[in-house]
């Protein structure tokens, strides 16, 4: 199985999820792409097993993922002060992987009927929508 992280900014978002998903998934292939390198260090200090940064990461990464998690932004160009290129949002979005967005109501882009949630509680959440999509799709046994 293999799950792919992204994070921007600090990473301080993505460190919490790779951390929660590699002591739950141990056999589980954990990549982290940061938008910038402060989020691919802090997403590696969490314990992902490959990091990348930047744009062409994003590319290739998203192909080869079955599960994609991260802020719903990652899913949108231009978002995140704009460390979201066009490139990586059309890759997120045309990725065949099972996409878990968080949403967050920031960088100018308001999810509308969503709670404010504290971004902990929303990544617990995010890890029980992974185990769904786990076993929804049969990815470990």
């Amino acid at each position: 199985m293999k799950i792919l992280v992204i994070d921007g900014k600090g990473g301080k978002m993505g460190r919490r999820i790779v951390e929660e998903l590699c002591a739950k998934y141990p056999t589980a292939e954990i990549t982290a792409v940061g938008t910038n390198s402060t989020a691919t260090e802090n997403m590696l200090r969490g314990g992902a097993e490959n990091a990348a940064t930047g744009e062409n990461p994003v590319r290739v990464a998203t192909a080869r993922a079955d599960i994609i998690v991260g802020p719903v932004g990652i899913a949108i160009a231009d978002s995140l002060f704009g460390e979201v290129t066009p490139a990586m949002a059309l890759s997120v979005a045309q990725s065949d992987a099972v996409r878990i967005l968080l949403p967050v109501n920031r960088c100018d882009s308001i999810i509308v009927g969503t709670e404010d949630i504290p971004s902990n509680e929303l990544i617990d959440k995010m890890i029980k929508a992974v185990d769904d999509a786990v076993r929804r799709k049969n990815l470990i046994g």
